[in-house]
């Protein structure tokens, strides 16, 4: 897996500059939580239905939820991840930004829309409209939950290292005890808040990611006089690698599973976020389908202008700090953006302090923003999918949904914990992949066929969802990112390796849509052609819509 697609922000910064204004970054990290607790707290007094919990109450304009999405989106892969993957491996980092956007167009073309006409709250009503209920409900919400959680450690292993490091903790206990911390504000934020909660912490936390982007994106181009071919001369040069720097190859290209490796990750970045739940829910937040496009479209205007500020941001990193000294503080490359923040401000002086605390508090709100949605798509699902449904067979009240999404969040921010407290050191950079690709192999495969094809069955649901899951599992398990490199596996010393791609995309998601082909061909279930008429009218005219 590649240090682009990597949300673990281990950032190993100059001692001296962070003892010395440490009361400065513990201040600024107060005001931020505060304000972002004080938001889910106004915004808790307001959910009192399960539409305000779950769906925000379906009141967000389009460019509410497009920067909420924005928010929900660009994690610390994003900011941190790319940027050091651009300072380090330069035209093929770039290709990630492109990945990551591209994403946007299956997701506004294929699903924003139909989703929003089809469901009420989660993936599995969309599913769950013309099949058995209770077997494809209980199939959505594993899909959901487990695609949820390998996110979400990471997130949480990421901000129990950047936080732990910033405030100079040293200690394995002290470590578990930043990650419980995350994991306990995370439940807070979910629990009180709801969707109206997260929706505007993830909007506020959209805002200063974009407001720090581009204040980093200025100075650099500064120190440069506006002269983006003396950035990319200047980058190419300090790089080692002269003008291959700025040509495809660096990283992918030397030989052919390296670019076998790239093609499955493209695949899974590109198809896997129109399957993310955390990216799916948001869609119910608006009150048409025609703001759940437009909501889209501004998420894509708002996160392609980040990736572009990512280009200043990467090559600035190799042009003004150098490969050597980025790879010093991190081998991934994850610490390029925070070095840059202090080399802008001047390294040792108070104003690159103020800088790094404020880009290092950014990055930090932008893991919380993410793992609150995370854990907001995995309760709801396991309530309304599991719990309403197939529990309680739909006789469920709306207060006792909501109880039970609130102990879901409280159970699942327990597991991320207890995992993230393990993964504290852990190479986290297969969980994303896996995340990906397990979105892209189980859920889009079954939400496209659910939409769009009239013979899907309730057995061709079943297995794709469950064939896609333990088929990118599996290649995972067996795969480098867990065993047999010393480097980067996650189990160093042991060698269990028979899969030779680091993403399982290639062959895990070719074979959801296969499986669930040929579950439907062979299911001696009738389709029912009504419910797919209406599925289908429902789904393009939005008439009868939630």
């Amino acid at each position: 897996m590649s240090a682009a697609y990597h949300p673990h922000p281990v950032l190993q910064l100059a001692a001296s500059s962070t003892t010395e204004h440490r009361p400065l970054i513990i201040t600024l990290f107060a005001v931020f939580v505060a304000a972002t607790l004080g938001i889910t707290v106004w915004a808790g007094r307001q959910t009192k239905s399960a539409s305000d919990f779950y769906a925000g109450g379906r009141q967000f304009t389009a460019f509410q939820n497009g920067l909420a999405v924005s928010g929900d989106y660009m994690s610390a892969a994003s900011f941190l991840g790319i940027a050091g993957a651009i300072a380090l491996f330069g035209y093929d980092g770039f290709l990630y930004s492109i990945g990551f956007l591209v994403a946007w167009l299956v997701a506004l073309l294929l699903v924003a829309e139909p989703l929003r006409n089809s469901g009420r709250y989660t993936m599995g009503d969309v599913l769950a409209y013309r099949m058995r209920q209770r077997p494809v409900r209980t199939a959505s919400g594993v899909s959901t939950i487990v695609v949820s959680i390998f996110y979400l450690l990471a997130q949480m292993a990421g901000a129990g290292v950047l936080v732990s490091l910033l405030l100079g903790i040293t200690s394995d206990a002290g470590k578990i005890l930043i990650v419980a911390l995350v994991g306990v504000l995370m439940i807070v934020y979910v629990t009180i808040g709801g969707m109206k909660g997260t929706t505007w912490v993830q909007m506020v936390k959209a805002v200063l990611l974009i407001a720090g982007a581009l204040l980093m994106t200025f100075l650099v181009m500064l120190k440069f006089d506006f002269n983006i071919s003396d950035l990319l001369g200047t980058a190419a040069a300090k790089s080692g690698h002269g003008a291959a720097f700025l040509e495809p190859g660096l990283k992918y290209g030397a030989t052919g599973t390296s670019k076998l490796d790239f093609l499955s990750l493209g695949i899974a970045l590109v198809l896997g976020t129109a399957g993310l739940p955390h990216i799916l829910i948001r869609f119910y937040t608006v009150p048409t389908a025609k703001a759940a496009r437009k909501s889209v479209n501004w998420a894509i205007g708002i996160i392609g202008a980040f990736y572009l500020m990512t280009i200043a941001l990467g090559f600035g990193a190799a042009a003004l700090i150098g490969p050597d000294e980025i790879k010093a503080k991190n081998p991934a490359g994850n610490a390029a953006a925070p070095q840059l923040a202090e080399y802008l401000g001047g390294v040792g002086s108070t104003g690159g302090a103020v800088l790094l605390a404020v880009i290092s508090a950014v990055a930090f709100a932008t893991i919380l923003a993410v793992v609150a949605g995370l854990t907001l798509a995995s309760s709801s699902s396991f309530a309304h999918d599991i719990y309403a449904n197939v529990i309680r067979k739909g006789k469920a009240t709306e207060k006792e949904e909501m109880r039970a999404a609130r102990w879901a969040t409280v159970l699942i921010g327990a597991v991320a914990i207890l995992l993230g407290a393990f993964a504290r050191d852990m190479n986290v950079a297969g969980l994303v992949a896996l995340a990906f690709a397990v979105a892209a192999s189980a859920n889009l495969p079954t939400i496209l066929y659910s939409l769009f094809w009239k013979r899907f069955t309730t057995r061709g649901a079943l297995w794709s969802i469950y064939g896609g899951l333990a088929g990118s599992v599996i290649l995972v398990l067996f795969s480098p990112v867990v065993s047999g490199n010393p480097k980067t596996s996650m189990f160093k010393g042991v060698d269990f390796a028979w899969f030779p791609l680091e993403n399982p995309g290639l062959i895990s998601i070719p074979l959801g849509f296969l499986l669930g082909w040929i579950g439907s061909l062979l299911s001696k279930e009738e389709p029912d052609k009504g419910k797919y008429a209406e599925l289908e009218v429902k789904s393009l005219t939005g008439v009868g819509a939630h």
